[in-house]
C-alpha cells in the first residue's frame, strides 16, 4: 500500500474570522518546492495557532488523499481544487480514509511517521471554503484525511513516495472511526478497539467511552 506526495504545504497564522469572530489560524497554507525537513513536532515553516488542539508530535502532518477529490469538485461545482484545499501539509494520490489503518507506520520520504487520528473540522475550515456550514458538510461525508504522528525525523518533498512499513494489526481504518462516532452505525468492537490506540486524543476517546458505557 503506497502513494506519491503530491504537494507539500506549510503555512504560519494569521488573522481571519470564523464564525464572525477573528481568530489567529494557518488553515492557508502554500505549496513548497523542494525538501523541507520534517520535525517531531511539524514541518519547517508550518505553524499552528491553537496548539491545544492543533500540532505536536499526534498532530504534526495532516494528510489529505486526493482520491476524494472528484467528489467535491462535483460537490462543490470547482473544476480545481487550491493548493492545501483543506488545509492539509500533504496531499498525497491513493492511501484513502477507507484503507489507511490507524497505527499504519509508513516511510514518509526520509522520515518514518505512523497514523494517529482522523481530522474532526472546526469553523476555520468554514472560513477557507467560504461557507459557515462546510464543517459539518465535511464531518458528515466522513472524507476526513489524517494526521500523522512522528516516529523519525527527515526530510520529504513533493514526488517522494509515502510507503507501507508495517499495517496495523486490526481493521480500524479512519473510514470505520469515523463511521462508529459520527453515524448511528456504532461498531462495539471498534469502539473497544480504538479506544487504547496510543495516539488518539481526548476528544476522540470521550466519544468512544460514551459509546462503550452505552452499548
Amino acid at each position: 500500500m503506497n502513494g506519491k506526495i503530491l504537494e507539500v504545504c506549510v503555512g504560519k497564522p494569521k488573522e481571519i474570522i470564523a464564525n464572525g469572530k477573528p481568530v489567529m489560524s494557518a488553515i492557508y497554507k502554500s505549496p513548497v518546492d523542494g525538501p523541507v525537513n520534517l520535525s517531531l513536532s511539524n514541518l519547517d515553516g508550518d505553524e499552528q495557532a491553537n496548539r491545544s488542539v492543533h500540532g505536536g508530535r499526534d498532530k504534526a502532518v495532516y494528510v489529505y488523499s486526493s482520491t476524494h477529490y472528484p467528489y467535491w469538485q462535483e460537490q462543490l461545482g470547482r473544476a480545481e481544487m487550491e493548493a492545501s484545499q483543506f488545509g492539509q501539509n500533504i496531499t498525497v494520490d491513493g492511501l484513502s480514509d477507507d484503507e489507511v489503518k490507524i497505527g499504519d507506520r509508513f516511510q514518509l520520504g526520509g522520515a518514518v511517521v505512523s497514523v494517529a487520528q482522523p481530522r474532526i473540522p472546526c469553523a476555520k475550515i468554514g472560513t477557507r471554503m467560504g461557507d459557515p456550514t462546510f464543517p459539518n458538510i465535511f464531518l458528515l461525508t466522513g472524507r476526513l484525511g489524517y494526521y500523522l504522528h512522528v516516529e523519525e525525523e527527515g526530510t520529504l518533498q513533493a514526488g517522494d513516495e509515502m510507503s507501507l512499513l508495517e499495517s496495523a494489526e486490526h481493521n480500524v481504518t479512519i473510514t470505520a472511526l469515523w463511521r462508529t462516532v459520527f453515524t448511528p452505525a456504532h461498531d462495539l468492537k471498534i469502539a473497544e478497539t480504538a479506544i487504547d490506540f496510543p495516539h488518539l486524543d481526548n476528544d476522540w476517546k470521550k466519544r468512544l467511552h460514551a459509546i462503550i458505557k452505552s452499548a
